[in-house]
């Protein structure tokens, strides 16, 4: 196998891995309701409470203090411990760590329903899911200019109050952006979202293997996986004006991820031996334009039917494909510069 010939076989199948990578990639956690411990520190973090002399007996509910002052474009932080538990919730520097950027603020008791009326219970995670896209989805690409790739870095997502103030009457719910790992958990990430690369990338050396769905995460490479990552490369400055086709980005990927698996393996030899393959990511104009202009080059092996074969360990060290050695190649003359 020349590396030539690995280059065009990741390309007949490129689509369809493509297609599966993309497919299932989530939009976002709903489950995420504000930790009861968020306490008053001036900036913004409110527990909302029952208003002074209310009374749990009366049939009608007082407005209640909104748990937090939290208004768009702030920022939101919070601790998450051992056991999920959320606490310190509370506004922070966009610049620096946070987990939540606000672009819209609703007040649900003014929905055209009587769905959180004084005594509903809060929306389970089907109608926060409902809620993200009724209302939202369009406040938040609107806050980022249009900036928003849907299967990218970031998702949109809803806060909640905490129980205690959801009980007391508050209706508050925050819109926002975040950015969460395989399980759903929110990380911190530093700037602001609109300003900041959207695409869902790997770094050099992780394995990645792809969900029953289509959905991508990174594993140990001793465990079954289907790509291994090799480079991360920034398409913004190779295409600075207007938006490249998929066909511009595969003439400049081809070397560059070729030259990318080289590198990895220590050598063209190396490549040549382990008769794995070439493969990248691609950005349609829709996701450039959403702000997404960053790919990942990585190895992989397709199988008989096309798709990705199986490899566990590093392609760096001992590995198998199928559970398999890789097949033995043809000696040939090296690779002339």
């Amino acid at each position: 196998m020349t590396a030539t010939r690995s280059w065009r076989s990741a390309t007949a199948v490129q689509a369809g891995l493509i297609a599966m990578l993309v497919a299932a990639v989530g939009v976002g956690s709903y489950s995420y309701v504000a930790g009861e411990s968020a306490a008053d520190t001036g900036a913004g973090a409110v527990t909302g409470t029952p208003p002074t002399g209310s009374s749990e007996t009366t049939t009608t509910k007082p407005t209640a203090a909104p748990f937090t002052t939290a208004d768009v474009g702030d920022c939101l932080t919070w601790d998450i411990g051992a056991d999920g538990t959320v606490s310190n919730f509370q506004k922070a520097d966009c610049a620096a760590d946070h987990r939540f950027e606000i672009s819209a603020r609703e007040d649900l008791a003014t929905y055209p329903s009587s769905e959180f009326g004084p005594s509903a219970p809060a929306p389970n995670l089907t109608r926060q899911a409902q809620l993200r896209e009724e209302l939202c989805k369009t406040p938040t690409i609107d806050y980022l200019g249009g900036r928003y790739t849907p299967h990218g870095r970031y998702s949109i997502a809803p806060i909640l109050p905490p129980a205690s103030a959801w009980e007391a009457g508050d209706r508050t719910m925050l819109c926002g952006v975040q950015v969460t790992d395989d399980g759903g958990q929110t990380l911190t990430t530093r700037g602001r979202a609109a300003e900041q690369d959207q695409s869902r990338i790997f770094q050099p050396g992780e394995c990645v293997t792809i969900g029953p769905a289509g959905s991508p995460r990174a594993v140990d490479c001793a465990e079954p996986h289907q790509l291994e990552i090799t480079a991360v490369i920034d398409l913004k400055p190779v295409f600075p004006e207007g938006t490249p086709t998929v066909e511009d980005q595969d003439a400049y990927l081809k070397n560059a991820c070729t030259q990318a698996a080289r590198d990895h393996l220590g050598g063209d030899d190396p490549f040549y031996y382990s008769t794995l393959e070439s493969f990248w990511t691609a950005i349609d104009a829709n996701a450039w334009t959403g702000g997404s202009n960053t790919v990942n080059c990585a190895l992989f092996k397709a199988n008989a039917g096309g798709g990705f074969a199986t490899l566990e360990g590093t392609a760096t060290g001992p590995f198998v494909i199928d559970g398999a050695p890789p097949a033995p190649q043809p000696e040939r003359d090296p690779l002339r510069q």
